[in-house]
């Protein structure tokens, strides 16, 4: 298992948690990002830094991963892509994106973009929240627990 992160967007509170979890753990961490990034000195940390293209970093993420890897996005349509590819995908506000959930998070997510389209005030998501924190948190740690045990 490797966890990687579309990181451009990825909220700093997510990545120090990240890292603690790589530290901790050894499983190894890969930010994928357009510009590098300043993470801790560890064997298991790393960036990866893209082109600056409109989506270099999901698709370089799309390429690398592989089945039971886990990508942490906060993008819908990447997280479809590693669904298809046989990993999992968790959101930096701790919603588990899965082959069940994932058609329907899309559709929504086209409606919403329907509507701002039509100058639609549909507004954006709420600052992520400490209960959000906790959540990724709770989601990451099952995950990691799980694999170290061979589940």
């Amino acid at each position: 298992m490797k966890i990687w992160v579309d990181a451009d967007a990825c909220p700093v509170v997510i990545k120090e948690i990240l890292f603690r979890a790589a530290e901790r753990t050894g499983v190894p961490l890969t930010l994928v990002a357009n510009q590098y990034l300043r993470v801790p000195s560890s064997e298991h940390i790393s960036v990866q830094v893209v082109g600056s293209e409109l989506d270099a970093a999901d698709e370089e993420i799309v390429r690398l991963v592989e089945a039971g890897d886990l990508v942490v996005t906060s993008d819908i349509p990447l997280a479809a892509e590693v669904i298809e590819k046989g990993g999992r995908a968790l959101s930096p506000r701790g919603e588990l994106y899965s082959p069940e959930n994932i058609g329907a998070i899309l559709n929504m997510r086209d409606f919403m973009h329907t509507l701002r389209a039509s100058d639609v005030e549909a507004g954006g998501p709420p600052a992520l929240s400490q209960s959000d924190r906790n959540e990724f948190a709770n989601y990451l740690n099952s995950m990691l627990s799980k694999f170290q045990q061979g589940l």
